[in-house]
């Protein structure tokens, strides 16, 4: 793998602004019509909440994520993909260099919700 250059630099401030909590993925589900797309459910402990990502064709069986705790980006403006609403979005690493993807996920087990930072 060839390491990208680091992006600009952002402030503390603008740091701050992402909210990055743990989930627990309690379903994954297929995006009618989609062919990357796959629904996750994720329980951030006061609430659930849908979440779609492109993890489809990029791993044997998306289903194993399930049960697996994981960061999300949870304050993202909601966005329809594939006719349905995504309410955040997945942090996997890997898929912008190229690699298989790999969940970023908490070193042991933390209450869901959670945040990072």
């Amino acid at each position: 793998m060839n390491v990208s250059p680091i992006k600009p630099l952002i402030t503390f401030a603008d740091l701050e602004k992402i909210d990055i909590r743990v989930g627990t993925i309690l379903r994954v589900e297929d995006v009618a019509g989609s062919n990357k797309l796959m629904r996750l459910v994720v329980d951030f402990g006061d609430h659930q909440r849908n979440i779609l990502a492109g993890i489809k064709q990029e791993r044997a069986n998306p289903r194993d994520l399930e049960g697996r705790q994981a960061l999300f980006v949870v304050n993202l403006a909601p966005k329809k993909m594939a006719g349905e609403l995504s309410e955040g979005m997945l942090f996997d690493l890997g898929y912008a260099d190229g690699i298989p993807p790999a969940l970023a996920v908490p070193e042991q087990q933390v209450p869901n919700g959670t945040r990072a930072g």
